[in-house]
């Protein structure tokens, strides 16, 4: 019997989804694992598979290490990544599942990706042309169930073609440019991978910019004056009025001046300010205020959002609206999520109001709305998402609010015919600020009652000797601001491009610094290649790009132009090879000296330890080898990152160990570090072998330690005797 073959982007999208259109209940069924599902629709017979993500991707036809290569074809994700080995058998699901269809869909994710994911699916697995295409915001029943009535009868080929051409260009370019630079450094004796791209080049030369900012910037020496005294009975702090004095004998002929004298309140002004409520989110906004209010970094952010929509507690998060339409039925999710004790009192309050309308930004997106809560309650959500889905409804509510009303003062305070100004700010009228709780944040510093001829009761004037800073490093937050600004990237790959920059040691730290090797890959192309980073050129391909979905230009005239472009940059590139790789490989050579670097050695005294890679994994060594045989052994697991802090109990080098899921550790390279010795009473009674001899040296005695492998036995002795001994774990 013929069917319609409904395809997801996830599995989790194809339960909803089948359980959204069943008349009944769907039946579920697998093949190699793959769970699909069967079920009926006034009497019409549906089958919902799904995809996982890309089920392919771009790769070469015929493999070479050369570049430039442009002959490039769509390749089954599993012959190009050994990890993505499993989406072998979503693909031979839905090719299977196809032969018996007689018409099909796609209802993966509304945008560029979701669009190029189902046409693959559709042409390479179905042997279809064409299909129907679902579009929804939300994973809930209605609006799933309204996708599919009103599905369009083609896919969205604007879209389609926009992604594909996004996908060869950014293969085109990464592939191209990173051989180039890989070719390079090996023409001048070594091998290291390296890597660029059509927006990683302009990213991270945004980053190297700012570094550059910092390290030409020479402090300038200032002075400030601050009166601390008593007005009203409490007590204030006020500042001269010239913020900053550049004469330092002119700061102290006013200190001079006023010193040992009270002071009088000359004025009190007093201005009130409207903040409106703020603007729905994009995904944009959520990302930067998601790192504001909880610390949670963009790319975390995003794969946080991503579980929550899958989940179907909130709408597509990858979207640039900042817009709700009055279709999501704004009453209805309210009274749904009035449910939540946290939010009841909220919700009811809205809800009586004569006229619900948000507070619409002007972003708009053409696929999907501003992000909201779908009203679905969710039932088990870890710490993360429970934070984040918390911040969605509060901004979701704070959209309705009444305008919040805030009043600062500014009460001068004359002394001596020299005036200083105490400022403050309290809210008057909470408005919105109400509903989005702790994410406000907001500064509350309330001035005591005062009228012009208040004595002020001078403690003490203060001269500061201060100095101007630099500029401020890019945050995680604040570069992917900056990046769509400048229309670098999309809302969904901006993340992960920093993410690839921290990868690959060109940036590193949450406030993002330029490393020594990030820095010299920015300037030598730029001395030889400058084309390779030129921001203004991706963005004309992003421009175009848009211009595809449009329908206003076609996908082959935007890769003939971007092959173009490269055979002009890379055929320079070749000409300066050898320059370009030994500038390069330099830059490699301090930059892993830097980050391999553990600190002196505490045995010898003259050489430096180091990290190194052996037979055995990692471990840590003196670089006077053979003169100095010291070593330390380090986990092989984790990412481990050299410090400059020093061991407060043996004075010996510390290292900081990360894990996945766990907080980065400071560990001694000390294996017998007193502090490490256990102090757990327990475990010293249970220990059999504590305090008897050590059976290498004779003298010492074994002792109970800890290291980052766990416990184990040590001599006393050390480090004269290394004797060390595994406990039986049984």
């Amino acid at each position: 019997m013929s069917y319609e073959l409904i395809i997801t982007e996830k599995p989790s999208a194809a339960l909803k989804i089948a359980l959204a259109l069943a008349d009944g209940k769907p039946k579920k069924q697998s093949n190699k694992g793959v769970p699909y599902y069967e079920l009926s629709l006034n009497g019409k017979k549906i089958v919902v598979v799904p995809a996982v993500g890309h089920l392919f991707g771009v790769g070469e036809k015929n493999k070479s290490f050369k570049y430039p290569s442009f002959e490039i074809e769509w390749v089954p994700t599993s012959q190009i990544d050994k990890t993505a080995s499993y989406s072998k058998k979503y693909a031979d699901t839905i090719k299977k599942l196809s032969k018996d269809a007689d018409s099909f869909t796609v209802a993966c994710d509304y945008d560029i990706e979701g669009e190029v994911i189902g046409l693959n699916c559709i042409r390479f697995l179905c042997n279809q042309k064409d299909a129907s295409r679902m579009k929804f915001s939300a994973l809930t029943k209605p609006d799933l169930v309204s996708s599919y009535k009103n599905k369009a009868n083609t896919l969205c080929w604007g879209q389609a073609n926009a992604g594909e051409t996004r996908h060869f260009l950014d293969w085109l370019y990464g592939i191209n440019l990173s051989r180039a630079l890989i070719s390079a450094v090996k023409k001048a004796g070594s091998y290291k991978t390296l890597s660029s791209g059509r927006v990683q080049g302009p990213a991270l030369k945004l980053v190297v910019e700012k570094e550059d900012e910092i390290q030409k910037f020479k402090p300038e020496p200032y002075w400030q004056l601050e009166l601390q005294g008593v007005l009203k009975n409490k007590n204030i702090s006020a500042w001269y009025k010239k913020e900053k004095f550049q004469d330092e004998q002119e700061c102290k002929d006013i200190l001079e001046k006023t010193k040992g004298s009270n002071g009088e309140v000359t004025s009190v002004l007093k201005e009130e300010k409207q903040q409106l409520p703020p603007f729905p989110f994009d995904l944009t906004t959520l990302q930067t205020e998601s790192y504001r209010t909880l610390g949670m970094t963009p790319k975390k952010t995003l794969a946080t959002a991503q579980q929550l929509y899958l989940g179907g507690y909130i709408s597509y998060p990858r979207t640039s609206s900042q817009q709700l339409p009055v279709t999501i039925g704004y009453a209805n999710i309210l009274e749904k999520i009035k449910s939540i004790k946290e939010y009841a009192a909220h919700c009811q309050e809205l809800l009586s109001k004569n006229k619900l309308w948000p507070n619409q930004g002007k972003k708009t997106d053409p696929a999907h709305p501003a992000i909201y809560p779908t009203g679905i309650i969710p039932k088990e959500l870890n710490e993360d998402e429970s934070r984040l889905y918390d911040l969605i409804v509060r901004r979701f509510l704070s959209t309705f609010g009444e305008s919040a009303l805030r009043e600062s003062t500014a009460i001068i305070i004359t002394v001596n015919s020299e005036d200083f100004i105490a400022k403050g700010i309290r809210t008057t009228k909470p408005g919105w600020y109400t509903y989005y709780g702790s994410h406000s944040k907001k500064k509350e510093e309330e001035m005591p009652a005062t009228v012009n001829g208040d004595l002020v009761v001078v403690k003490e004037i203060i001269k500061h000797d201060k100095e101007t800073i630099p500029p401020k490093r890019y945050s995680q937050s604040s570069i992917i601001k900056e990046l769509e600004k400048r229309n670098l990237g999309t809302k969904s790959t901006r993340a992960q491009i920093i993410d690839i920059l921290q990868q690959r040691g060109y940036v590193q730290g949450m406030m993002l610094e330029a490393t020594q090797l990030g820095m010299q890959i920015v300037r030598t192309l730029d001395k030889y290649c400058p084309k390779i980073q030129d921001e203004e050129l991706t963005k004309h391909f992003e421009e175009e790009m848009e211009e595809i979905r449009e329908h206003k230009k076609k996908e082959e005239e935007i890769l003939k132009e971007a092959k173009d472009v490269l055979v002009d940059v890379l055929q320079g590139f070749k000409e300066k090879e050898k320059e370009i790789g030994e500038e390069l490989l330099q830059a490699q050579k301090e930059h892993e000296q830097k980050i391999n670097t553990v600190g002196t050695c505490p045995n010898c005294g003259e050489g430096v330890l180091m990290i190194k890679r052996g037979k055995f994994g990692r471990f840590i060594a003196c670089d006077k080898y053979p003169d100095c045989k010291t070593t330390f052994n380090i986990p092989n697991t984790g990412y481990v990152k050299t410090s400059d802090n020093e061991c407060e109990h043996c004075k010996h080098p510390t290292i900081v160990i990360s894990r996945a899921k766990k907080q980065p550790q400071s560990v001694c390279i000390n294996p017998n570090c007193p502090g490490k010795e256990s102090n757990n009473e327990k475990e010293e009674v249970l220990s059999e072998k504590e305090g008897k001899k050590c059976p290498k040296c004779k003298d010492g005695t074994l002792k109970l330690r800890k290291s980052v492998y766990g416990q184990f036995y040590g001599c006393s002795n050390y480090p004269k005797c290394r004797y060390t001994e595994k406990i039986n774990s049984e």
